[in-house]
């Protein structure tokens, strides 16, 4: 009996799933009656006479049943906790005891001068940290390592190079400096090895730090790994040198005195300098400026060194020694600095050696001069070719196009509006023709400037709303940049369309009315017009306005022709595009006007006057001409048998006069009447004439009836 809890326990915790069901289950164990209780359960039920095995299964049916009845509580509480969640189980009566009180706070520690004293120092810590250190500050404590890094596009790694540039010119300026002028002394040596130490640290991080992680590429695909770019960096060329450039050669210095011809494989680092050009110019708008600066410093090395050997030789055969060496006088740099100018540029007015070794040296010092600057008068001049091959292209244009005008003895207005179109097109973009560049870029890449370019532009045009994207896409590659002058007309009435244009840069105006100048309305940048005219959607490929533009004016074309290559592709777009064409046309279309009636072959002639009917009535029998005109119609009626009805009516229709009597109209409406007969075209007056008369000859025979 006393282990049935803990088993009841153990079931209930499986059904149990969160910390709040056992907490639950707790309270429901908390009501059941205490081990006492049970054992004096037990001895009552020792009383009763039954059996041990009859009093077992009373008390396991007891405790089944609390246990069936805890099991319908939970469920109940778990479904009021679907219905309505914000109800506490604290609310609902539950049969277990209230919780135990929480115990009082602990009362607070007397304070103690040590306890306030940290307490302060914690507090001036705070006051501290709340001082907002500098954005640049923030940001270099907030930044993170990369584990890889591109060259190509990383500009902190250009920021690296320009360090380790930096520590390169160091050692290529000062160890001639140091090794040849005396400006190494014992009182300032402390300060030259720390530099020197301190470029030999930039030498380290840049071999394990940088190097280490550079991407590369293999089979064409880009590799990140820590293994693979360590194991690539020290396969290469460039490892070996940087490890060469590290040699401590310092170590010497305990033999032969602190030489700075020692660390002359600190110049073998000179891959990162070139390394550091390379990104430097991909990085610089104006590239040419920073090549026409490296390489006057070129020349400013050659000088530089040539300085240094002029005074290392001076100083080993003795200042003033000979007129030809330097005397010691002025500054020792500068002096030998002119020397060198004068010699390499052969500028003349130097003094003449006079020993063996001065003539050699001064013979190597014109054949070095005169090769170094040949050299860089020539890479000087490729520079500024470079940089100045655009304007050389457009000098020639402008020029070839003038001649060609003068040749063929062109207006001088018409001359003047082409050369200010060549100035403002050269000035505004830098170019003649954009398309001259972007043809040489890929596919992908020409569309990837177009986009960035174009597609904001486009997109907001509401003809191309909800077309394919990528027909849009291929759209914005056939879009070309054209200049317009003020005044010059972008589009004329009534011509036939065969662009769009999209307003890049200035303003174009409609214009209209009487004399041709009303502006109607002022487009802007980003603007759009001519769309309906690509699609040529019920004759709408006509212009309905001129536009013209109000200043310098750079619009985007897109022709027709490029459109419907590229709709070819896409049907569904093309299906849109034309929908859409249509309701903007029907949009601007006035309403119609009400039917008019449809004209007839023969119009209706007028109702004959009365007084003229009286007057054919009475020349009528006078003359007897009634007789004659009946044969007349019996014969026309014979010779209409033959003809089918349905072609004779189709011919003429039926004259307004025979409604004038109603056996007139019985004989039109019959199909053996006359007016199925009228094969040959007689005049107006002589149909009614004979009209008239049968009417006259009939009235005649029905008034001779009447009379007695």
């Amino acid at each position: 009996m006393l282990e049935l809890c803990p088993n009841s326990l153990h079931r209930q915790k499986l059904y149990s799933q969160s910390d709040e069901d056992e907490e639950e289950l707790e309270r429901a164990v908390r009501a059941w009656p205490s081990q006492s209780s049970i054992v004096s359960g037990d001895e009552g039920l020792k009383e009763r006479p039954a059996s041990s095995a009859s009093q077992a299964s009373y008390a396991v049916n007891d405790r089944l049943q609390v246990l069936v009845k805890m099991f319908k509580e939970r469920t109940e509480r778990a479904k009021e906790k679907l219905i309505d969640p914000d109800d506490s189980d604290e609310d609902s009566p539950i049969a277990s005891p209230a919780r135990a009180a929480t115990p009082p706070p602990v009362p607070p520690q007397p304070a103690s001068p040590e306890r306030d004293m940290e307490e302060q120092q914690q507090d001036k810590s705070r006051l501290c940290c709340k001082v907002t250190p500098p954005p640049w500050i923030q940001a270099l404590l907030h930044y993170r390592f990369p584990a890889s890094i591109d060259p190509f596009t990383n500009l902190v790694y250009v920021l690296w190079l320009f360090f380790v540039t930096l520590a390169w010119n160091w050692n290529v300026w000062m160890i001639p400096v140091r090794w040849a002028f005396p400006y190494q002394t014992p009182e300032n040596i402390h300060l030259w090895l720390i530099t020197d130490y301190l470029c030999d640290l930039i030498y380290i991080l840049d071999i394990l730090v940088f190097q280490t992680r550079l991407q590369f590429v293999r089979s064409g695909d880009i590799v990140f790994d820590k293994t693979d770019m360590r194991k690539n960096y020290m396969k290469t060329f460039r490892f070996k040198m940087d490890v060469i450039s590290l040699v401590p050669l310092e170590l010497l210095y305990f033999k032969t005195g602190i030489n700075p011809l020692l660390r002359f494989p600190r110049l073998l680092k000179i891959m990162s300098f070139f390394e550091f050009n390379d990104r430097l110019e991909a990085i610089l708008t104006k590239a040419y400026i920073y090549r026409v600066i490296r390489t006057t410093t070129y020349l400013l090395y050659c000088l530089h060194c040539n300085a240094c050997l002029f005074y290392w030789f001076s100083a080993y055969g003795g200042l003033a020694s000979t007129p030809w060496v330097y005397n010691g006088e002025g500054n020792n740099y500068i002096r030998c600095y002119y020397f060198a100018v004068k010699t390499l540029i052969t500028i003349g007015g130097l003094p003449d050696p006079t020993t063996l070794f001065e003539i050699i040296f001064q013979l190597i010092n014109y054949f070095v001069g005169v090769f170094a600057f040949s050299i860089m008068i020539g890479q000087m001049r490729d520079v500024v070719g470079a940089a100045t091959a655009g304007k050389t292209h457009y000098r020639a244009c402008m020029d070839g196009t003038v001649k060609y005008m003068a040749s063929y003895r062109i207006p001088k207005d018409v001359q003047n509006r082409v050369k200010t179109w060549y100035n403002y097109t050269w000035q505004s973009q830098g170019m003649l023709d954009e398309q001259e560049l972007l043809v040489q870029l890929p596919d992908k890449m020409r569309l990837d400037i177009a986009v960035d370019v174009n597609y904001d532009i486009v997109s907001k045009v509401s003809l191309f709303q909800g077309c394919d994207r990528q027909m849009i896409f291929d759209m914005l590659k056939s879009l070309r940049s054209v200049v317009y002058l003020p005044g010059d007309y972008v589009c004329k009435k009534g011509e036939v369309g065969r662009e769009m244009y999209i307003i890049k840069a200035g303003e174009v105006q409609v214009v209209g009315g009487p004399d041709g100048k009303t502006v109607f309305v002022t487009l802007r940048s980003g603007s759009v017009f001519g769309e309906i005219s690509l699609l040529a959607v019920g004759g709408g490929n006509r212009r309905t306005a001129n536009v013209v533009a109000h200043g310098f004016a750079n619009l985007f074309i897109l022709d027709k022709k490029d459109l419907n290559e590229i709709l070819v592709h896409y049907p569904e777009s093309q299906k849109l595009l034309r929908k859409k064409a249509r309701k903007m046309l029907n949009k601007d279309k006035k309403p119609p006007e009400p039917p008019k009636e449809t004209a007839q072959v023969i119009p209706r002639r007028a109702e004959t006057p009365k007084l003229l009917r009286a007057t054919l009535e009475m020349a009528q029998q006078k003359t007897g001409l009634k007789g004659a005109l009946a044969k007349i119609k019996e014969k026309t009626h014979k010779s209409s048998v033959s003809l089918q009805p349905s072609m004779s009516s189709s011919m003429f229709p039926v004259s307004p006069v025979s409604s004038l009597d109603p056996d007139l109209e019985a004989d039109s409406l019959s199909p053996t009447s006359d007016c199925s007969t009228p094969l040959r075209p007689t005049s107006a007056s002589h149909r009614g004439k004979t009209l008239f008369q049968g009417r006259d000859q009939e009235g005649g025979k029905r008034r001779e009836k009447r009379k007695p």
